[in-house]
């Protein structure tokens, strides 16, 4: 017979039977779902915790920079890395300590905190800004070579006009010159007619060619 023609009597029976039945499963996927509910709204609750105090931390690191406390800076941006290693605050630390060793003429360990901001870095923006500024460093310290390798395998996304100029530089230091003025003139063509560094990157492209001229 058709469950959609018994009357209600038999119905309700049937329910009932299947209730009587399934209750302990019905009761274990309910307990399962409670469980699951509170596990997610716990663990995004830990998570906003654990960003929060990265940025707390963040910026006591920031502040100690701001007042030259080296030391202080240090020891907190190993905090973070050891603590916080899974948030963007570890690889920005790293980042800042680099362009302060720069700044005071320790180019090697500012290459160090480069390259461990680079290994940290989760984020594809934020590896491709550390990666970046790591192929810079090391164009600097005469390893063209290396930044150019480093270069070709940065994630893709963002910063197209200062990989090409950066790619410029490496080639350009190695002695690639056709390919350097290639690399200047794609990083000219990501870039607004207004922006802030178009010029310096023509600027580049003109010497080069100009170097060329003379030398032909």
């Amino acid at each position: 017979m058709a469950f959609d023609v018994l009357d209600e009597h038999e119905q309700g029976e049937l329910v009932q039977k299947w209730l009587r039945e399934n209750t302990l499963s019905i009761l274990i996927g309910v307990g399962l779902g409670l469980v699951l509910i509170f596990g997610w709204q716990q663990w995004r609750r830990h998570k906003a915790v654990h960003s929060l105090d990265a940025a707390t931390q963040y910026q006591v690191f920031s502040d100690d920079l701001a007042k030259k406390d080296n030391d202080g800076a240090k020891a907190i941006a190993a905090k973070l890395q050891s603590g916080f290693a899974d948030t963007p605050y570890a690889v920005l630390a790293a980042m800042r300590l680099a362009s302060d060793a720069a700044a005071s003429g320790d180019p090697a360990e500012a290459n160090k905190a480069l390259r461990d901001a680079y290994d940290r870095a989760s984020i594809p923006a934020l590896k491709t800004l550390a990666g970046l500024n790591l192929a810079r460093a090391e164009i600097s310290q005469n390893k063209a070579q290396d930044a150019l390798k480093l270069l070709e395998t940065l994630p893709q996304d963002g910063y197209a006009a200062l990989r090409d100029e950066l790619r410029g530089d490496a080639l350009s230091a190695l002695g690639r010159g056709d390919d350097a003025r290639k690399a200047y003139t794609d990083a000219l063509t990501h870039l607004d007619a207004n922006a802030a560094n178009r010029a310096f990157v023509q600027m580049k492209l003109d010497d080069l060619t100009g170097a060329e001229k003379k030398g032909s």
